[in-house]
Parts: structure tokens; sequence; C-alpha cells
């Protein structure tokens, strides 16, 4: 070496000690790891190969001075002692990146400014130039870290991130960083497995991070032989020469690797525009040649014929940070260890995953385990030998000892007491469904405490839907209970895994009431007592229709015929094509929302009926007040609170109960009947409204089977007039009522 350089590489936790090993390969002397970095010397060249050829360094620093500092003022005197004529040309460009804060300096962006004026200032007292500010392409980018009484300066030969590779200008949500896709890489043996000629198979590849990366070691092709620039091109003791030499000793090592390369690396997606998108980036990156990659979900994945050579399976699966996804990533990763069961045995395995705990669903067992961090997400790698000795449950073998229809795995006691309960329930549900010819209904609603979420099923679908657990529950605990509930559905209820959806159903409040939670757009339709009602299972909390008031929508259809109807807060007219089905002779269906408007409108087309049927989307509260018109049968269904931008005020249910119902008697036709329902739990009707109309309170005989282990999910009332003839409820027995169920006159009286 010419000269010894004092130089820092920086990566992700976790990766120090596979970059110690890495830099000593590329020349670096005197190494010493540190947090998220390592420290060595070198001249150069050393330096150079560092930045061109790291697969796991984040930026490669040249340090020049360290020293303590109290506050701006040594921080100014400090910066200025360094020659930044030897580093910077008087009319270049620099950017100074600070991190880190200490006595006296407590703002980064303070202590970058302090630094650069410094700079600044020297350069212009010389020459009597001043170089200029350049955030994004700076001839030299200066670090400087602040901590524990002490600054470090440093100029950052990398330019941007090393982990910019340059080929991936296309990537998802999340994406995988390249140096960690070649830090697994690594872990997972690929580099001696590839020399070999093997196969890895990545069957849920995305932007195909994992497959280039893998590509570029088979290959032998230095990761930042893509890129255009490093940092150091613009730094006044960048020698061009050598760098060229460098470059083109890389050039020339990756066509000889290419040209022995004899490993397959192999992707799936499902997503057709996803693989557009890594084909772009593999184009970009030189591999076309090496990866093969195509559309596929990963049921259809096959175990490629190997002729003896290793194999590695190895994926990122989708971190699930959206509603719903929990239920959907567990029957994934169950799926997922079924296949590498079935399939891939003899082969090594590796799974990096933000949800470790998902791992054990798989039926295998991990042989080693290493914690990563892909950006601040921390993120598990495991390890697996896929052989019958590492399964976790039973599997026979041939006659050369291949796993042939591996089990899966056993479920918990938990699971297995929800699995049986949801038997139970079914079974008990079973002739009552078949006789009302059901297709949605409720299964399960928190029969076991501690295993706390409704469970409903939509057809061939089954909609999860959480319970917020209380604080005092301990949320390890809570997510521990959930899997084992989502993990007993398939079996329990005979249902595919990809058709549960999965909700959390908490208190909303301010922007988060009905906020769209997904954009997937599908809806499903389904048969209620002879109507078509169209059901969306993911983009919202509710799915639009609420299975609990079928009685209410039966009892509508019963007394519609020949009558003009009037649906109030109509959510998506689900009861308003009952009515129409019954046979009303007109109806009008108000509410605030055009999403649910339009839904309504879909919901009436599928069942043929549009022209006598309004929708109105207004305020109902203001809509009721001014409302003219006459109806003989009315359905009041409004929310519990609502603080909709499109309104004037707040509505709460138990505040302005009356006021509502004051206003849609006045719009009721002698001798109708108006229908109100809500769902607050602690609702208390005001007593006032019996002495002006007579009420019936009717919650009883709105519950369906389905519904009678949670009476309280909802209250209703009929209403009428308090001096018409009293008409005879067609739905119920005579003499029902009682003292404790009608206002107005008492028994007696």
């Amino acid at each position: 070496m010419t000269q010894a350089l004092d130089l820092f590489a920086s990566c992700p936790k976790g990766l120090e000690a596979q970059l110690m090993q890495e830099l000593v390969s590329l020349g670096a002397q005197a190494t010493r790891e540190t947090v998220a970095g390592v420290s060595f010397e070198g001249d150069v060249e050393v330096a150079y190969r560092c930045c061109l050829w790291s697969r796991l360094a984040n930026r490669i620093l040249l340090r020049l001075s360290r020293f303590p500092i109290e506050n701006g003022d040594d921080l100014y005197r400090g910066v200025s002692g360094v020659d930044w004529s030897e580093h910077l040309a008087p009319t270049g460009s620099l950017r100074v990146d600070c991190r880190g804060e200490v006595e006296g300096v407590n703002n980064s962006h303070f202590g970058a400014l302090k630094a650069k004026d410094a700079i600044v200032d020297q350069m212009r007292d010389k020459s009597g130039e001043r170089p200029s500010v350049d955030r994004q392409n700076p001839d030299l980018r200066v670090s400087l870290v602040l901590a524990k009484g002490h600054a470090i300066l440093s100029v950052d030969l990398s330019g941007q991130s090393l982990h910019q590779r340059g080929y991936r200008k296309e990537a998802g949500a999340a994406p995988l960083k390249e140096n960690l896709a070649a830090a697994v890489l690594y872990r997972s043996g690929w580099p001696e497995m590839a020399a070999q000629g093997g196969y890895l198979v990545d069957p849920m590849c995305g932007s195909a991070t994992l497959l280039i990366e893998a590509a570029l070691i088979a290959t032998d092709t230095a990761p930042g032989l893509v890129r255009e620039r490093f940092g150091f091109h613009g730094w006044q003791k960048h020698v061009p020469a050598l760098w060229k030499r460098v470059r083109k000793e890389a050039l020339e090592r990756q066509q000889q690797g290419v040209a022995r390369c004899n490993a397959s690396i192999i992707g799936v997606e499902a997503d057709g525009e996803v693989v557009q998108r890594a084909v772009n980036n593999i184009q970009r990156a030189g591999m076309s040649r090496v990866v093969a990659i195509s559309v596929g979900e990963l049921a259809t994945l096959k175990c490629p014929t190997i002729e003896g050579k290793p194999g590695l399976l190895i994926t990122n699966p989708p971190y699930g940070e959206r509603l719903g996804e929990e239920a959907s990533l567990l029957f994934l990763y169950q799926y997922l260890g079924r296949m590498m069961r079935e399939q891939f045995v003899g082969w090594q395995g590796a799974v990096l995953t933000g949800n470790p705990e998902l791992g054990k669903r798989m039926g295998l067992r991990a042989r080693r385990q290493y914690k990563y961090f892909n950006g601040a997400l921390p993120t598990r790698l495991l390890m697996f030998d896929i052989d019958p000795q590492w399964f976790v449950g039973s599997a026979s073998l041939d006659g050369e000892g291949n796993a042939v229809n591996a089990a899966p795995p056993k479920l918990s006691a938990g699971a297995q007491m929800v699995a049986n309960r949801l038997r139970k329930n079914r079974q008990q549900l079973r002739k009552w469904v078949r006789r009302e010819e059901l297709q949605c209904y409720r299964v399960y609603d928190a029969d076991m405490p501690e295993y706390s979420a409704a469970i409903d099923i939509y057809g061939d679908w089954v909609c999860v839907q959480e319970y917020q657990a209380p604080k005092s529950i301990d949320p390890d605990k809570a997510t521990q209970r959930l899997r084992d509930l989502l993990s007993a559905i398939p079996e329990a209820l005979e249902v595919d895994p990809a058709k549960v959806v999965l909700k959390e159903r908490k208190r909303q409040s301010g922007t988060d009431q009905y906020q769209r939670q997904d954009r997937k757009g599908t809806q499903l339709e389904m048969l209620e007592q002879g109507c078509r009602l169209l059901v969306n299972l993911t983009d919202y909390l509710d799915t639009g229709l609420f299975l609990d008031h079928r009685p209410m929508r039966r009892r509508i259809a019963r007394e519609a015929q020949g009558k003009r109807f009037l649906n109030l807060y109509c959510y998506t007219g689900a009861v308003t094509v009952h009515a129409a089905h019954g046979g009303a002779s007109s109806s009008t269906s108000v509410d605030l929302s055009a999403t649910y408007l339009e839904w309504a409108r879909k919901n009436l087309s599928l069942n043929g009926f549009s022209d006598r049927h309004e929708l109105v989307r207004a305020d109902c509260m203001e809509w009721i007040r001014d409302n003219n018109e006459q109806f003989d049968l009315i359905f009041v269904d409004p929310p519990t609170f609502s603080n909709s931008k499109r309104m004037d005020g707040v509505f709460d249910v138990q505040q302005d109960h009356v006021e509502l119902l004051d206003a849609a008697m006045a719009s009721l036709a002698p001798g109708g009947v108006l229908y109100f329902s809500n769902n607050f739990r602690r609702f208390q009707l005001d007593a006032g409204l019996g002495e002006r109309y007579r009420v019936t309170e009717i919650s009883e005989q709105t519950l369906d089977p389905d519904f009678k282990r949670n009476p309280k999910i909802h209250r209703c009332w009929r209403l009428t007039q308090l001096h018409q003839d009293q008409p005879e409820d067609p739905s119920q027995p005579k003499a029902q009522a009682s003292a404790s169920t009608i206002w107005g006159k008492s028994p007696g009286s």
C-alpha cells in the first residue's frame, strides 16, 4: 500500500461480522467491528474496490479528523483544521450530512450548517473563490457524526448509499434492500451452491431483488458496475487511471463469470404488473441470461429437476401492514411450509420474515435464525434443512426416504378448542341455514372470551372480525390467540385459506369512521331470501350487509306490499331491496355517503329495481326535518355517532334520537309503521316518546338463531301513532305486549 487511509464502512445492524469478512477479502487491513459498521485501513485502490465490490456496505467513508467539541465554535474550529483544498476544488460543490448530537450542538441541521460555513470560509480565504452547495450531485460529500462529546469528520467516497446499485428503478412497498438481500444469500450458502451449478427458487420474488443479487454473486459481477457515479469522482485525490484499471478488471471478471455460470435462478410472482417491473430491473442489471421469472401463484410452483445439484428455496414474504392481511399471511406461511415439505425435500430453505411468529406455522423447525434490519424494520432470517427430521407433524416416507403427503402441523391446544366450537356451532345452525337458504350467517361470536372475534360465513368466504383486546391483555398473547383462531378456521369450516379475511373491529372516532381500509374493490354477490346483495369483504370495516338485521329485512319485505317506503340512513340499500322485493309501490333511500348510495344503486339494479326507487344524497337529519312527503313504512337505523365533514354539526344517537324520531313520525302516513334500530350498547330510549306515540320494543323478535348468543347486538322498536287503531303485527302472536315493552297506555288503564 502506498498510503494507509483511515476508512470506515457503514452497514445495517446485524451485518457487521459478514461485512468485516467481505472487506478482508477486498484487501482491508486492521479491521475492527463496531455497531453498524467496520473500521479498517487500506490505500486508494482498496477504497475503490470496496466501493465497487462490497455487497453489504452502505457507505465507504475516509476519516479526516476526530476532535472534541462542546459548542458550535468548537465544531467550526475543528472543521477548519482540515485543509479542504486537498479534497475539493474552490469552484466545486459540496454537501454536508450531519447526524447525532452533542452538548451545545443538539441539532443536526445546525451542525451541518456550521461545518459547511467552516469549509466555505476557509476556501474563500485561501483562493478568493467559494464552493457552492448541491444537495443532489455534489462534487464532495462530507459526513459529520456527533457523539459522546466528539465529532468525526469524513469524506464520503461512495456518494449515494452503496445498496442503491442502480438497477432497481421500480420497486413495490417496503422493498428488500439490496445489501440485506446479499447478506441473506451469503448466510444461506448461495455462493458455494452457485459455484456447483445449483438451483435457486424464489416463489414470491416481488421486484426480483433476491434474484438479481443471487445472479450478481453467481456471475462474479461487482454490484457497483451498473452505477454511473461514486462519491470519489469529484474528490481532488481521485486517481482516474487507477479507478479505470479497477473497473476494467471487474468487467473482465464479469464476462468470465457469466460464461462459466451454470446456476439456475428462478422467480415466480403472482402479480403480472410486479413481474414486469422485475423484468425491467433484471434487464438493467444485465442478468436476463441468468434469471428466469414468470407469473404464477405459490400453489402452482413445482420443484425443478435438480439432477443431484444443490437447491435453495429463498424468499421474503409480504409483511402485511394493512388491515386484514394477518389472516392471509398466516395461511400463506402455512402453505409455504407445506409446499416446502412436500416438494423441496433435500433442499435448503431461507425465509426472511418481518413476522417471525408466523414462521412457527410452517411445520418446519428452523436450524438457525439471524436478526437483521430492513431499513428500520426488524426482520428474522429463518434457515431450514428441508428434511423430514426437521418437520413438525408426521410424514410418511417412500423407499428412498423422501417425504410423501407430509402432514400439516397439528393445531395448538387453543386452536383445537376453537375448531371444535366452530364445528359444533355450524352443525347446530346447519338445518336452519338450509331451510332459510342462507349464504351469509354468523357462526361464532366470541363464544370463548379469550378468543374474541366474530366469524361470519359469506358463501365460500369467511370474514373474521377481531374485537380489540382490552389494555390489560398482553398484546403478544392476544396476537397468539388470534393466530390460533385463524389456523383453526380452514379445517373446521372447510374453507380455502385464501378466502379468509381478517378485520379488527374497534371503537372508531374522528376521521377513522367509515374510512377505506383497502382498494381491492372486489364485490361478491350473495343471495338472501330471494334478494341478490353485493358485499365487499376487504375494503371497509363493514361488509355492506349487516347480518344481524336479517330478521328486520324479512319483516320489512312482509309489510311492504303496496306501500311507500322510506329508508333513512340507508347504507348500501339492502333493506330497500327487500322492501322492493316485497312489493313496495315506491321507495326513498337517504344517505350522506356517495359510495354507499352507488352501492345501493347496484343492489337495486342487480334485482331489477330502479324506476320507482329514489336514492337521495343528503344529511338525514336535515332531510327529514324538511321533508313534506308521507310514507307508509319507515326504517330508521342511524349510526351511533357521526361527524362527517359534509354535515353542519355532529350526530349522536343518544342525544339526537328524539328530534330524529319526531321528525320521522311527522312523515309517517296515517296507519303507517316506523321501525327504529341502533347498536349503541348503552342506549336509553327517551321515555317521553311513549307519551306521543305507541312504542313497542321488538329487539328479541329481530334476532335469528345465529345472533342469539349476542342479544345486545342491536335494539329495535316499532312506532305507530298513539291514537290510530293499532294494526296487527303479522309476524307475531297476539297478546305479546307487556308493561315493560309498551309505552303509552299501560295494561288496565
